[in-house]
């Protein structure tokens, strides 16, 4: 596990991340707070490349909850079955619908707690959601955010749950969103899982990894 950064260091890092990913951003495709809700759910396990080709034609046919809830489980799954694990995400999708008509009006919810009510959404998602459709700060773990911050050194932790409290206590609340999208930025192109290009990586020396030379071997962009 790598060396925990000071709270400087911390913030120095932050900082260069947001310097090297200044467009960075959401990577679903949404129009608001229903439409990044469902492709945060069919994004779980998928690519948002997958996700993005599969939503333009669902989001123009169903626009409302229940929309969702008119065109039933099984036909759902038929349209998002590109998106893998179909049948679970279709069960999920319905069942959250069905609780956004009865208890929130129709309307997607502004608390994490609210939010976690709805299947299929933990955590992360809820992050995703009230950040990116509603501006409210946080920090979603996914895969990526995991990996990068602890082989960096912004967090030490083994599970999601701790990097994401030791990121919110370690950076700014006003940047918790921004670096949200900067780690994935920064994971999905330079801190790979299996190959990281270390060598090329402009945190090399801020970087306490123990294996990133080793790691760092080659630059193979793949």
């Amino acid at each position: 596990m790598a060396r925990l950064l000071s709270e400087k260091k911390c913030i120095e890092v932050i900082l260069k991340l947001e310097k090297m990913y200044p467009d960075a951003k959401a990577e679903l495709n949404f129009n608001n707070p229903l439409e990044l809700l469902i492709a945060t759910i069919l994004s779980a396990q998928c690519t948002d490349v997958r996700v993005n080709k599969t939503t333009p034609g669902l989001f123009e046919e169903l626009k409302t909850p229940e929309d969702y809830l008119l065109i039933g489980e099984e036909e759902l799954g038929n349209k998002i079955r590109s998106c893998g694990f179909y049948k679970t995400k279709s069960k999920h999708i319905i069942e959250a619908c069905q609780i956004l008509v009865e208890r929130f009006y129709s309307k997607v919810p502004q608390t994490m707690e609210e939010l976690m009510l709805l299947p299929g959404v933990g955590r992360k998602t809820a992050n995703v959601v009230l950040s990116n459709a509603f501006g409210i700060p946080g920090i979603a773990v996914d895969t990526h955010v995991f990996r990068v911050s602890n082989r960096i050194g912004l967090a030490q932790a083994d599970d999601v749950w701790n990097t994401e409290q030791q990121l919110m206590r370690r950076i700014p609340k006003e940047r918790w969103s921004k670096s949200h999208h900067t780690l994935i930025f920064h994971g999905r192109r330079c801190c790979k899982a299996r190959k990281p290009m270390c060598r090329s990586c402009a945190l090399l020396e801020e970087c306490t990894f123990e294996s990133k030379t080793i790691l760092g071997g080659s630059n193979e962009k793949n």
